[in-house]
């Protein structure tokens, strides 16, 4: 039987999960990503762990549960199904109510399955997601306007797009129960991201019409979030020219790029599949309801 081993301190897990994360670059780096900024940025919220499963000295996979949105979904990256069901076990045994699991399939819906035989309930899926990877950039043509970098200057217009993404996401999905809807984003949030991370901006005229964001590298790999056009600047092509920017920009290094579409979301799906992006892994966002 494999093991649980659960870190408060982000930089320890880190150091125990390095091989791990390591060999996976891409499926495991929104956990990666969390953990360094949560040595960086000091976070809220009532859940603050991040945790390996082991398979004797071997780390086989990762989670972690820092989500300060309800219900505080885990995020569950690619593990063995012994060590999916082993930690929602562990979660149980040390009586801590998992209110969801979100993360890579199969294990993620492993763990919310195996809580809800341990403590009842049922499992829904808020939202079928799909990662994908950039293999041939292709840049698009003929779409108005110029990419710059954002300034202290964009910091209200950039914090009102931040907060509107999960609601715009949500008008262009075909599932209705889209979760995460809305999200407060501080002044200071934005600035962070503008100094430390990266913010890009699509203008045409004067006018800002589009923004993409991304996270800083680990592993070798930046994931490109999130990506907003307002309602009244969509169908010109701006998402598309804005996220083939960044991309160039980011990837000239060499850095592998990826980006989380919603599966519902045909005109997502569209977009990055024609400037290049592919599948990698199915993941879902599964609410355990009691």
């Amino acid at each position: 039987m494999g093991t649980i081993d659960f870190f408060t301190d982000a930089a320890e897990f880190l150091a125990v999960a390095q091989d791990y994360l390591a060999g996976e670059p891409v499926t495991a780096n929104v956990l990666a990503t969390n953990a360094e900024k949560a040595i960086r940025v000091e976070q809220e919220g009532p859940y603050r762990w991040f945790a390996v499963a082991r398979e004797g000295d071997r780390v086989v996979g990762a989670a972690m549960r820092t989500a300060n949105f309800e219900p505080h979904p885990l995020y569950v990256c690619p593990m063995p199904e012994p060590a999916a069901l082993e930690l929602a076990r562990a979660l149980h045994a040390r009586g801590e109510y998992a209110g969801g699991a979100n993360g890579a399939l199969p294990a993620a819906r492993t763990v919310a399955e195996e809580t809800v035989r341990l403590t009842g309930g049922r499992v829904s899926v808020a939202m079928a997601s799909r990662l994908q990877e950039l293999g041939t950039l292709v840049m698009p043509s003929g779409v108005p306007g110029r990419a710059r970098p954002a300034t202290y200057d964009d910091l209200e217009l950039c914090r009102e797009w931040l907060a509107d993404f999960g609601h715009a996401a949500r008008e262009q999905s075909s599932n209705k129960a889209y979760a995460h809807e809305h999200a407060a984003v501080g002044e200071d949030e934005v600035r962070r991201r503008i100094d430390e991370e990266f913010l890009l901006l699509w203008e045409v005229d004067g006018e800002v019409v589009s923004l993409v964001g991304a996270t800083l590298p680990a592993h070798g790999v930046v994931r490109i979030a999130p990506v907003y056009t307002p309602k009244e600047q969509r169908g010109h092509g701006y998402g598309t020219a804005v996220t083939a920017e960044a991309s160039r920009l980011l990837g000239a290094d060499g850095t592998r790029l990826c980006l989380f579409t919603d599966a519902d979301n045909p005109v997502s799906n569209h977009v990055y599949a024609k400037i290049g992006y592919r599948p990698v892994v199915d993941m879902a966002n599964h609410t355990i309801v009691p």
